[in-house]
């Protein structure tokens, strides 16, 4: 079976969707699968690329000219649409799509607020495109339950579709030390970006004895720091860093916290990541992220219950070792990418043998 992938991005370029894929295409590969990859940016010893010229705009390439290429399914990506309307429009079928987040402008961008008539005007423009697309596709995945249900889009195509959650190489990640035997140390690692939360915990260390890592890089790096230095809290800014070091921290903190209010986080595959390492998390109670977080940790609904649910993990050893081992299970039992490549598998065979 020849399996055609249509992304917008893969690695080197940087994001949850790329990886994702990235493991999509070289597990299936090693399945038996011949898979092809077409994406504008992005390259792949291990797995047939074809990348094409497109305009890039941010988030969003737009592909000029997409290949005619012959496949037994055609799995997009979703949500910059257009890699997806390409398949579409060439009626490539079956066309199976990964929905893997809402289209929400953020307030603001690199320190800057977006006009709320911009903001509606994209998100109104994206909505336009990507309906056709999920009306015209066969299969449509979704990453949670509870995501899905709440999508103020996919909320309307629920009868097609199925969920596949986000997985990690389980065995890649060695558990940690349990509770009473780390260090006190609340780690932070994503995107420095104001979206994804960190100012809330940041404040939320004011009343926290003990000390903050932040791992990454982004547009708001600066002003976090300078936040953190005006409060007045234990906080050390690490960086990017290596896949090894990020692993190196996620066993030795004592938790890690999620703090994305944005329907723009869906999933959290770095949850999965820390509760490989036994370590327990606590994450924002929305959807998707929420359902993936109480496998192996907690979730809060404001500051004061975040304050009280890290503090909670950081003085009850039996809690904190309780909720590490109890995530550390979850992820071998249901998220691994072997069980996930299993479900895809079946997907694709059944939506090709309807055709």
């Amino acid at each position: 079976m020849k399996i055609v992938i249509a992304t917008p991005y893969y690695p080197p370029h940087i994001g949850g969707v790329e990886v994702h894929v990235k493991n999509l295409a070289r597990g299936l590969k090693k399945r038996g699968y011949e898979v092809r990859v077409v994406t504008s940016i992005g390259e792949d010893s291990e797995v047939d690329m074809k990348t094409i010229p497109s305009i890039q705009i941010p988030y969003s390439p737009i592909p000029l000219k997409f290949p005619d290429v012959k496949g037994d399914v055609y799995h997009s990506q979703i949500p910059s649409p257009f890699f997806a309307r390409a398949v579409m429009k060439k009626n490539y079928r079956p066309h199976v799509i990964t929905y893997h987040n809402d289209v929400f402008v953020p307030d603001r961008v690199d320190g800057k607020r977006i006009p709320d008539f911009v903001s509606r005007w994209i998100e109104k423009k994206n909505d336009e495109l990507v309906r056709p697309i999920l009306d015209n596709a066969e299969v449509i995945i979704a990453t949670t339950r509870s995501y899905a249900e709440t999508s103020p889009v996919l909320g309307d195509y629920l009868d097609k579709v199925e969920i596949i959650p986000n997985a990690i190489r389980v065995q890649e990640f060695l558990p940690g030390k349990d509770a009473g035997a780390r260090d006190g140390i609340v780690l932070y690692a994503g995107r420095l970006v104001e979206y994804k939360g960190l100012p809330i915990l940041i404040r939320a260390m004011k009343n926290i004895r003990a000390k903050l890592v932040v791992l990454g890089e982004g547009e708001d790096r600066f002003r976090f720091e300078k936040l953190a230095k005006k409060i007045d809290v234990r906080i050390e800014f690490r960086g990017k860093v290596s896949d090894n070091e990020l692993k190196d921290w996620m066993r030795k903190a004592r938790v890690l916290v999620l703090l994305a209010q944005s329907r723009l986080e869906a999933f959290g595959i770095v949850l999965l990541e820390a509760m490989a390492c036994n370590t327990p998390v606590i994450a924002s109670n929305i959807p998707g992220v929420g359902e993936i977080a109480r496998n192996g940790g907690l979730v809060f609904e404001d500051e004061e219950e975040l304050v009280q649910n890290i503090t909670r993990i950081l003085e009850d050893d039996a809690l904190a070792t309780k909720l590490g081992r109890r995530g550390r299970s979850n992820v071998e039992q249901n998220y691994d990418w072997e069980a996930v490549l299993d479900k895809i598998e079946t997907l694709y065979k059944i939506t090709s043998e309807k055709q």
